[in-house]
């Protein structure tokens, strides 16, 4: 009974806290929103691809809450902890891929998949090559599982460190409470309820990164004492070499940094939005939406770094004196957040955090799940169940998935950026060249592509477990160079018959 009491008071103590009221508005709002749309899902293509009817804005805020996850919100402004304004060119290298994905990707991914009815990349990837074998799926599938699974663990260690941060929740409590919400509204509303909730999510992000800059700009008196400070720490976080110079510039942080936009053109859980897309007209409207959503989002990332910084050095963050050490950096948002705002807008702008999470996390367990379910069990193994039994696997599989990524979170080494990092490699390697050639290259064949995503699946998870060559540049950039070779090269000599 006495713990039954503590924990009752517990409760009643985060309910009186203005903080814990603001996130938890938002919780319930993501709660009811997949509880409305649970009833929408009735085919598989309902819960996959929300039945091919989203609009240009709801895909494009979608697709991008969805690209940039957690790491965009905690990742990044640590990031300038490391490398100050030479942070800056992530955030270019991230809007060249946007743009282009949005303009030469999307609208014939769009057009095909409609025109075969494709529900999945794997699909895709079967009918464009005439696959018989099924093995462009198979690669594919297993290649999704195994990233995704370390994605969403990604997402669920970024949970545990907001919510330590914010409320003092133990960061495994934390990383329970975020699966377990991505999980329960997923699994009840699918695709439409994903694709909603992004929405309102997508829209907290963009608002905390605009609004955290500007208030820790008005508090610090402007650019000028910002710069003061910052430069106090290291001047050379001032500048967009990072003070570095000659290899270590050029391949590691200039061509390591751009290459993170080679990875846009193959992350299934983004080209989902794009197949989902109503008509090729609301593409066009959603590429302007998601070009301005970046545009505001990246910069005030890096300013979210850059005030943090300066105001640890101040000693204007709660709990740490002037010049203090971090013993994490990707705890500073939230740290800004609680010293610059009101505890009930603090908490709706931490919330922001966690929507990045959940708005990556809901779209990679679902094209996870559709992997699982749909291309596994259905197409590979010839499971023909009707389709409400195919939905319910599909929430099952989402149920799985979400308990082993969460599993995997309890002994997560890495910081978020580079969790997110190593994932984005290996979708993007493998898939990017592909799709790339695929849409565009009528003479790429079923032989070229399932070279192209073996070579850079390999190339990948060797170029990263090799310390030379990973500090040479992003394991991304010689992984896709050498998976579009390997299918332009196998495409030519299959089509010559040798």
């Amino acid at each position: 009974m006495s713990e039954i009491a503590a924990g009752w008071r517990a409760f009643t103590d985060l309910l009186r806290d203005p903080q814990a009221l603001g996130f938890l508005g938002y919780l319930a709002v993501v709660l009811v929103i997949g509880a409305a749309t649970a009833r929408s899902n009735r085919r598989p293509q309902d819960y996959f691809l929300a039945g091919r009817r989203l609009g240009g804005w709801v895909a494009a805020i979608s697709e991008r809450a969805s690209g940039e996850s957690a790491w965009l919100l905690i990742g990044l402004p640590g990031l300038f902890f490391v490398d100050g304004f030479g942070a800056l060119w992530v955030a270019v290298g991230c809007a060249l891929g946007i743009l282009f994905s949005w303009l030469f990707i999307a609208p014939r991914l769009r057009a095909s998949t409609a025109a075969d009815g494709s529900l999945t990349i794997p699909d895709y990837l079967e009918n464009r090559f005439g696959d018989g074998h099924h093995s462009l799926r198979l690669v594919a599938t297993l290649v999704i599982l195994f990233f995704y699974t370390l994605y969403v663990s990604a997402q669920v260690v970024a949970a545990g460190k907001v919510l330590e941060t914010a409320f003092g929740m133990p960061v495994e409590a934390g990383m329970a409470l975020g699966v377990g919400i991505i999980v329960l509204y997923t699994l009840l509303g699918g695709f439409l309820a994903v694709a909603i909730t992004d929405v309102v999510q997508g829209l907290l992000m963009v608002a905390a990164l605009v609004l955290l800059p500007v208030v820790g700009l008005i508090s610090l008196g402007g650019f000028e004492p910002l710069g003061e400070a910052i430069a106090a720490v290291d001047p050379d976080l001032l500048r967009v070499s990072a003070g570095r110079g000659g290899r270590a510039l050029w391949m590691g942080l200039v061509i390591g940094s751009l290459g993170i936009g080679l990875g846009y053109m193959g992350q299934p859980h983004l080209l989902t939005r794009f197949m989902a897309v109503r008509s090729a007209r609301q593409l066009r409207r959603g590429t302007g939406v998601a070009l301005v959503w970046t545009s505001l989002s990246f910069w005030g990332a890096i300013l979210v770094g850059a005030v943090g910084l300066a105001l640890l050095q101040q000693g204007g963050l709660p709990g740490l004196p002037a010049g203090a050490a971090l013993d994490d950096r990707e705890r500073i948002m939230p740290l800004v957040a609680q010293a610059l705002l009101h505890p009930w807008l603090a908490g709706v702008l931490i919330s922001a955090a966690i929507a990045a999470m959940m708005s990556t996390a809901d779209s990679q367990l679902l094209v996870a799940t559709s992997a699982m379910a749909e291309d596994l069990c259905h197409k590979l193994l010839g499971w023909e169940l009707p389709s409400r039994t195919m939905v319910g696997l599909s929430r099952v599989t989402t149920l799985m998935l979400g308990l082993l990524a969460f599993l995997l979170a309890l002994y997560a080494k890495e910081t978020v950026f580079h969790l997110v990092l190593y994932a984005w490699a290996g979708l993007g390697a493998v898939f990017g060249p592909v799709l790339l050639l695929g849409l565009w290259w009528r003479n790429c064949t079923r032989a070229g592509a399932l070279a192209g995503m073996l070579t850079g699946l390999a190339v990948m998870l060797v170029w990263a477990r090799t310390p030379v060559l990973k500090g040479l540049v992003y394991e991304l950039v010689p992984a896709f160079l050498a998976a579009l070779f390997a299918t332009l090269l196998v495409s030519r000599l299959s089509r010559r018959g040798v």
